[in-house]
């Protein structure tokens, strides 16, 4: 029997879309001539695949990331100017973050019957439980019983299962009376589904992005409200 639904934050239950978009090509610039470089093509792919790398180890801040782009060019970087950088990187995040429009309409639905709870990976931010956006909503206390920032306080960011175990246990419920909604299939999809939970994985119309294909499927979804229809609900 179905207990509790969880839910990644970002691209799940909000849009930064843009303003991750906005907020990266602003920094490459910068970095980029704050390096000297010349070769734009180099330079682009270089720091895509640090990057790339570097959340895959679970390594999440911008100006650790920044730093190791520079040390590839054999430069020092300029830790109050990354520091600048990265408070400008996240102001305009923030900015362009929204509620997908249906969000607030289904999460009104699923309290209804559902405990609720959120499990979002640290970005790295200075101050992240204090400074992560998604206190800026205020859906938390009217709905989510739960509210894990993977990556702090001692536990481990996700695909790591112990964030959804520590989510599930505050909650009350069991693995598998517990679904978890993300759109990463790392760190959502097969992090949920390696701690017991039933995965369901949202691809939401309105980002435009390059899904990964996948040998294996798990219900899938295009917009929140769908989540509604699935046969796990019924």
């Amino acid at each position: 029997m179905l207990k509790a639904v969880l839910f990644d934050f970002t691209q799940t239950l909000v849009d930064s879309s843009s303003g991750f978009l906005l907020a990266e090509k602003r920094v490459k610039r910068n970095l980029f001539s704050f390096l000297g470089l010349t070769d734009w093509d180099e330079f682009l792919q270089k720091y895509r695949q640090i990057r790339s790398e570097s959340m895959h180890r679970s390594i999440f801040s911008r100006k650790t990331i920044w730093q190791e782009v520079c040390w590839f060019f054999c430069q020092s970087g300029d830790v109050i100017q990354f520091e600048n950088w990265e408070s400008d990187y996240w102001v305009t995040v923030d900015h362009n973050t929204r509620l997908f429009p249906e969000t607030l309409a289904v999460i009104e639905e699923l309290a209804k019957t559902y405990k609720l709870g959120i499990i979002s990976n640290t970005q790295g931010r200075p101050g992240e439980l204090q400074n992560h956006c998604i206190d800026s909503f205020n859906i938390i206390e009217p709905y989510f019983q739960s509210v894990i920032i993977a990556g702090e306080n001692s536990i481990p960011a996700k695909p790591k299962r112990e964030s959804f175990v520590f989510c599930i246990d505050q909650l009350g419920v069991e693995a598998h009376e517990s679904i978890y909604v993300g759109d990463d299939w790392r760190n959502d999809i097969l992090g949920s589904m390696e701690a017991g939970l039933q995965p369901v994985w949202i691809k939401h119309n309105s980002v435009k992005r390059n899904w990964p294909e996948m040998e294996f499927s798990v219900p899938t979804i295009t917009s929140l409200d769908q989540l509604l229809n699935l046969a796990l609900f019924k």
